[in-house]
């Protein structure tokens, strides 16, 4: 990790929240979030910030399949081929959220929180991110300790640290 991303790990969510809406006006950008395993922590950090209406219009908890081929555009031949907690999902996912928002910046979050649900493939605590826009998206994967709370607390970080490194990065 950066010294960078070290530093921001360090930061309460509030914090983070606030580093994001000032980045989002400094460059005019608007943000969205897909989110399944986090169930909106992502957009509750953000509109947890006032004015936060500036850049963030809609995020979308897609919690259950349906939602994601429903809501985000998620064709049923990927999740019925690689599964909810992928990186062709997650991609999937940030690119219909910032397509239907019209959000030039998103984060998808798809994962197994637990306690249940995680297989050997997919363990409890393996979480997939990715960012990006309607053309163009990077995906990661991470395996995240703890109980479900910690799990979901760790996703939410991530992805609002994401969202800030990209933004920073346009500024260079």
């Amino acid at each position: 990790m950066s010294e960078q991303g070290r530093y921001l790990a360090n930061l309460d969510l509030l914090t983070l929240s606030e580093r994001l809406g000032r980045l989002c006006r400094a460059r005019g950008s608007a943000v969205t979030c897909a989110e399944s395993c986090t169930g909106g922590g992502v957009a509750s950090a953000i509109t947890a910030v006032a004015g936060s209406s500036d850049y963030f219009e809609t995020g979308y908890v897609t919690y259950a399949n349906g939602a994601k081929t429903r809501l985000l555009g998620v064709p049923e031949t990927l999740l019925a081929e690689h599964g909810a907690v992928s990186r062709e999902v997650v991609e999937a996912m940030v690119a219909g959220a910032c397509r239907d928002s019209g959000a030039g910046l998103g984060v998808a979050i798809s994962g197994v929180a637990g306690p249940g649900g995680g297989s050997a493939d997919k363990p409890v605590g393996t979480v997939w991110f990715a960012w990006g826009d309607a053309e163009a998206q990077q995906a990661e994967r991470h395996h995240l300790p703890g109980d479900r709370r910690a799990v979901r607390e760790q996703a939410v970080r991530i992805a609002l640290i994401g969202l800030i490194q990209r933004l920073e990065a346009l500024e260079e």
